[in-house]
């Protein structure tokens, strides 16, 4: 049996621009401008639909009251 000796790297090499502070807060604001026009656009399309009759919204919901779990 060989014993094959490596330096640990596996698959192709990462270019450099892609690598870093710079690149990963390029990628950040990227992904955000895309959720802030996904944001603007779901809120447009709210906006045009008609208000739901439910007077019950969002926290308005009555609960029961918590029960402690594994206490005797």
């Amino acid at each position: 049996m060989g014993l094959l000796v490596g330096c640990g790297a596996v698959g192709s090499p990462i270019p450099p621009e892609n690598v870093g502070v710079n690149a990963t807060i390029e990628r950040q604001k990227t992904s955000e401008s895309i959720a802030e026009t996904r944001r603007k656009a779901t809120e447009a399309a709210e906006s045009t639909e008609p208000e739901p009759d439910s007077p019950l919204q969002g926290q308005d919901v009555n609960l029961p009251p918590l029960q402690p779990v594994g206490t005797r």
